[in-house]
């Protein structure tokens, strides 16, 4: 039988997941939830809803933007487009050590959205959030949006609503070269394996069908990194994109086998925010269509995960 570890972050960033970022470094109190104006346009999002065991994950709001909704009105009267995002994930969302900004793919996503809401990509708030609190923090108000490598579920889509996909997913294990794996069964089975809570790999992991001895949850996928590194894990079960990024970032592991549950990821919004999602879906195809999606992947991505981005591009 599996025995599951909870385990504490072990790097400083973590202690930060709760605080404001700013576009930035800059650290305050989170937004309250939003009021009751904003959840006028639900019934539109809400019938997105799919049953909990089937669904169209690349289904979502048609594209729009209507400068009379509720939510586009309450963020352009604040002033600002508050994002919940990550700040441990190289290459995605990470905070720069030499000039303490946060940058990575999901950020120039996160920037392109804010200059289509509010025509300037710097009028935005960066929160961190850890990978459990992903769809909380966006039911609960604390953030108008998350981009997080979150992957679009039948379940989650129970709980809020999502933009068109805007990258391909998918589950990917790493394990130190010196353990010298070559496939998912010979990395996990009898293994200890970390995961992230709250994340696909963690939902995969509890179906106990691979054969991990012990699986440790950690709140942030960065840790599973730190763990491998002090021997106390044998193995992460992490998002592709981010098995990626950890090799990236640490030459003494490598992402090996076959890429476990396939999907795609997208931007999470309220249900209630339906004009907001509409409007992140046309801020999503002017973003392609000007090339900026390709830009950013060549100066993020190519690297460690290849030239060409076309397996990894959902084309609407």
């Amino acid at each position: 039988m599996i025995r599951t570890v909870r385990a504490r972050a072990l790097v400083a960033a973590v202690a930060l997941a709760a605080g404001v970022l700013g576009a930035g470094t800059s650290l305050g109190a989170p937004l309250g939830a939003p009021q009751g104006a904003a959840r006028a346009q639900a019934p539109a999002a809400a019938e997105l809803a799919p049953a909990a065991d089937t669904c169209d994950s690349t289904r979502s709001v048609p594209p729009g933007k209507d400068a009379n909704g509720a939510k586009i009105r309450k963020i352009r009267e604040r002033g600002t487009l508050v994002v919940g995002v990550d700040q441990n994930s190289y290459h995605w969302g990470y905070r720069n050590p030499q000039t303490g900004m946060i940058e990575g793919f999901d950020i120039d996503l996160a920037h392109a959205i804010a200059k289509s809401v509010l025509g300037d990509p710097n009028k935005i708030t960066f929160k961190a959030v850890p990978t459990a609190r992903r769809i909380e923090a966006v039911k609960a108000g604390e953030v108008d949006l998350v981009i997080r490598t979150t992957t679009i579920t039948c379940a989650r889509l129970q709980e809020v609503a999502f933009s068109k996909p805007y990258f391909a997913a998918g589950q990917r294990l790493v394990v130190p070269k010196s353990a010298k794996a070559t496939g998912i069964d010979q990395g996990l089975k009898g293994k200890r394996v970390c995961a992230a809570a709250s994340s696909s790999s963690d939902t995969e992991l509890k179906t106990d069908k691979h054969g991990a001895a012990e699986v440790t949850v950690v709140e942030n996928q960065l840790d599973c990194l730190v763990l491998m590194q002090l021997g106390k894990v044998d193995a992460t079960l992490t998002d592709a994109v981010l098995a990626a990024a950890q090799a990236a970032q640490d030459p003494t592991v490598e992402v090996v086998g076959e890429t476990l549950l396939p999907g795609w990821m997208g931007v999470v919004v309220n249900q209630a925010d339906a004009d907001l999602v509409a409007w992140v879906n046309q801020a999503l195809l002017d973003y392609k269509a000007d090339g900026g999606w390709r830009r950013s992947y060549d100066h993020w991505l190519a690297d460690s995960m290849g030239s060409s981005s076309d397996q990894y591009e959902y084309k609407q």
